[in-house]
Parts: C-alpha cells; sequence; structure tokens
C-alpha cells in the first residue's frame, strides 16, 4: 500500500463518514477525524455487507462506486452505534 493509496481511503473515509453523518443526524457531534474513522470502518463494513449480498462492493481508490460502498457501511455503522447507545 503506498502512499496514494492510503491518501484515497483518508479522504474517501471523510466524505463517506461526514455524509452519513448528515443523514444518520450525528454530523453536530462528531468531527473531522471520527468522519475519516467512521467512514474508513465503513469502507470495509460495505464491503462486506455488499459482498454478502452479491452485488461486489470494493473500495478501489478514489471514485464514486468506493465512496458509495463506504457511506452505505457508515450508515450501518452509525446506526448500530445508535442502538448500543440506546440499551
Amino acid at each position: 500500500m503506498d502512499i496514494v493509496n492510503i491518501i484515497a481511503w483518508i479522504v474517501v473515509g471523510a466524505i463517506a463518514g461526514w455524509l452519513a453523518s448528515i443523514v444518520m443526524k450525528t454530523n453536530a457531534s462528531q468531527g473531522l477525524l471520527t468522519d475519516i474513522i467512521v467512514g474508513i470502518i465503513g469502507g470495509f463494513l460495505g464491503g462486506i455487507i455488499l459482498n454478502a449480498l452479491g452485488v461486489g462492493g470494493e473500495v478501489t481508490g478514489f471514485n464514486l462506486t468506493s465512496v458509495l460502498v463506504a457511506f452505505i457501511g457508515a450508515v450501518v455503522l452509525l446506526g448500530l452505534l445508535r442502538l448500543i447507545r440506546r440499551a
């Protein structure tokens, strides 16, 4: 993994995490670092979910598909965190 891939993961994570925080209404309590972390974890989670559904979701760099996969995973992650906090 070279520096370009690492930067792509950070940028995709930031965008996906930020969009997911807006959709899940957690934007006011999240900062940039949290958005990046949520987006990166969302990329892994979204890839697992979409591969299990047979859609074939992969984060392959800085492109719309990667942002969409990470966004889906980030929304699922924030939803799970919301459920855990309520319990």
